[in-house]
């Protein structure tokens, strides 16, 4: 019995000195990484100057998402009696947090490719002023979606559920700000909040696309739209849709960055799941109807329905 009793012990003192031995490897794996750290072609960012932080950008959305839907997301009672005194407190936290991250994507900017000074400080409470004078177009627009949302789908018990819980709404919201910042130019941040809301929703929508009133993302899982997009009013799409360009060579990131490369789809179009619509040059005609798994590469006239025709099914 005593030896039964002595065993465990040793054992672990067995597996102490295993730990401690593979801790003494520690070192060296310290010094392998460190020295990889300066390898030309190595991603770091090693410097006394602070880059963007994506984790104070998913604060910011989270806090900017109480103001543009009052009363849903915050954090305490929102009431007549405190609206103006709590809008008050959010504002301001959210235009200190915004500013000091917008500064530091123009200063990185500036450092990373030799720039003339541009004032970053500055510029950093000049755009985040210009994002919070724009949120109540935001809020305008936002209430279209939310309606065309709620009038478009018999699953929807009110527009409360769908600002809750549906993520076409949250991936269009994150969309409708990033994309503010994108028009005025901000490096980084756009790009980081459009895809924190591809990670969170599965529905990647990029800053610089244009989108109109009344935009419904319905489900939304794998819905894809690329940078270069423009979307008319009252378009409503739905999972799987991917709004992209036609294949592209090694080297067009260089040739073709800035340059129209996805579709246009006008007023009042329905694309259904699984279609697929690419290159700059195709235009879906307003009022058109997108059936599911449709493949185009080529535009559409107005008032066309564009269907796959039925498969022939095999029973075996």
């Amino acid at each position: 019995m005593a030896d039964d009793l002595t065993m465990p012990a040793d054992t672990c003192k067995m597996e102490a000195q295993e730990v401690s031995r593979f801790r003494e490897l520690l070192p060296d794996v310290i010094e392998q990484v460190v020295a990889s750290c300066d390898d030309a072609d190595s991603c770091t960012h090693i410097d006394y100057e602070p880059i963007p932080s994506r984790h104070m950008v998913i604060e910011i959305i989270e806090r900017l998402r109480d103001i543009l839907f009052p009363g849903y997301f915050a954090r305490q009672k929102i009431d007549p009696v405190n609206l103006k005194y709590s809008m008050g407190q959010s504002l301001s936290s959210v235009f200190d947090l915004l500013s000091e991250q917008i500064a530091l994507s123009f200063r990185h900017d500036c450092f990373r490719y030799d720039l003339a000074c541009m004032n970053c400080e500055t510029q950093g409470c000049q755009m985040a002023i210009e994002l919070l004078r724009a949120l109540p177009h935001i809020r305008r627009v936002l209430a279209t979606d939310v309606t065309a949302t709620y009038q478009g789908d018999p699953a929807a018990r009110s527009a409360d559920e769908i600002i809750f819980s549906y993520p076409g709404i949250f991936a269009v919201t994150v969309y409708r700000v990033a994309h503010q910042l994108y028009m005025l130019k901000v490096p980084l941040l756009p790009r980081i909040m459009t895809e924190y809301a591809h990670s969170i929703t599965g529905i990647d929508i990029h800053p610089g696309a244009r989108i109109g009133k009344r935009f419904v993302v319905d489900h939304g899982t794998g819905v894809v739209i690329g940078e270069t997009t423009e979307i008319g009013n009252n378009v409503r799409i739905y999972q799987g849709v991917t709004l992209g360009a036609l294949s592209l060579p090694p080297d067009a990131g260089d040739r073709l960055r800035g340059k129209k490369r996805h579709p246009t789809i006008e007023d009042d179009v329905i694309i259904y799941s699984g279609a697929t619509i690419l290159g700059g040059e195709t235009v879906i005609g307003a009022r058109s109807v997108i059936g599911g798994n449709v493949w185009l590469t080529e535009s559409v006239p107005p008032d066309t329905k564009v269907l796959m025709e039925t498969p022939r099914l095999v029973y075996r």
